[in-house]
């Protein structure tokens, strides 16, 4: 596959990874109110990634977190990097990595601007740079602090293809001065892209990053697309689901095949203070060997997500982790990761 790139590339979630990074919740983020319930969430997750890869840990509070973990966690795989944090959203402030013609890696840091200003991310803006700075990370640092973009809002498959949504690209808060013919072009320029499939459709309640493809809709092997589908004609996503999933069946690889549609169920609605928290099987991560889905103590739904996912990803352990703790914050699994191809350096 390798001689087929276009250098350089972004590479596919699935691609051989050295590790994956957590930033972690602490008092002075808004997990304030629920901290010990969210941190044994995220210490679940890095038991499982640090079973198979490096963990890279952000956080003030490197002790602190040590402590908690190092009953769970292989600490070998563990590595921290002791960084003031807003919050904890990995996937939307960690560097997006390329792959050079040479095989290395170069970190693109984009801005990070709260998902359009919602939230305060002055702190979590400068993660990547000091993280690079401070050898963490190693790879060739690329400055992109120009354009706003956040992991969760892009899919790739590695060969040339971008998913995205237009709903969250075309924000007026992030690149507002850009129209889509400008920012697709910025995409293909930046990624060295082939094609870029633009969703039109879809939301989830309780999302604050206007729609990220990571919540709808993701790419896998051998041109699959899992999808978020709604059945019930009577659930307020029904219309938006019905018309993505329709938007889908249009999409084609570049070389002009219909896309696998895999449809992930919708997760039964839950809702806390008369608001209906984004919920949703999409946000999974891929690593080495697994698939890490968010779970939501609901059981039929929860085992036939597994289930799609284990034929979207043959021979990868599909392992579920209960991430009701992370959505009331209106995030998931995914939103709190960040993947770092092979080539990276991590500790």
């Amino acid at each position: 596959m390798m001689n087929n790139h276009t250098y350089p590339y972004l590479p596919a979630e699935w691609a051989p990874q050295r590790g994956v990074q957590l930033t972690w919740p602490h008092a002075q983020t808004d997990w304030a109110y629920m901290l010990e319930e969210v941190q044994a969430c995220f210490a679940n997750i890095a038991r499982e990634i640090a079973r198979r890869e490096l963990l890279l840990i952000v956080t003030p509070e490197p002790e602190q977190v040590r402590q908690q973990i190092s009953g769970c966690v292989n600490m070998d795989n563990v590595r921290f990097m002791p960084c003031d944090t807003n919050d904890t959203w990995a996937r939307d402030h960690g560097p997006i990595t390329l792959i050079d013609p040479d095989g290395r890696p170069l970190l693109f840091d984009f801005k990070f601007n709260g998902w359009g200003l919602k939230f305060a991310a002055d702190k979590d803006n400068l993660i990547t740079r000091r993280t690079l700075e401070a050898g963490l990370l190693q790879g060739t640092y690329v400055n992109r602090l120009n354009f706003a973009l956040e992991g969760g809002s892009i899919e790739s498959d590695g060969r040339g293809t971008l998913l995205t949504t237009s709903e969250c690209l075309l924000s007026p808060n992030r690149n507002g001065q850009m129209n889509r013919a400008e920012i697709e072009a910025y995409l293909k320029e930046q990624f060295n892209l082939r094609q870029v499939l633009w969703l039109d459709h879809g939301y989830l309640a309780g999302d604050d990053t206007d729609s990220h493809v990571d919540t709808l809709a993701r790419l896998c092997p051998d041109d699959t697309i899992a999808y978020v589908r709604c059945t019930d004609t009577a659930d307020e996503h029904y219309e938006a689901l019905h018309l993505m999933e329709e938007q889908l069946k249009t999409f084609r690889t570049p070389e002009g095949k219909p896309y696998r549609l895999l449809p992930l169920p919708m997760a039964d609605a839950i809702v806390e203070d008369g608001e209906r928290l984004p919920a949703t099987y999409a946000n999974f991560l891929v690593m080495n060997g697994a698939v890490l889905y968010p779970t939501y103590n609901q059981p039929a739904n929860d085992a036939q997500a597994a289930q799609v996912l284990q034929e979207a990803f043959p021979g990868r352990e599909v392992v579920g982790i209960d991430c009701r703790a992370l959505i009331r914050q209106h995030g998931s699994l995914h939103c709190v990761t960040m993947q770092y191809p092979e080539c990276v350096g991590i500790g």
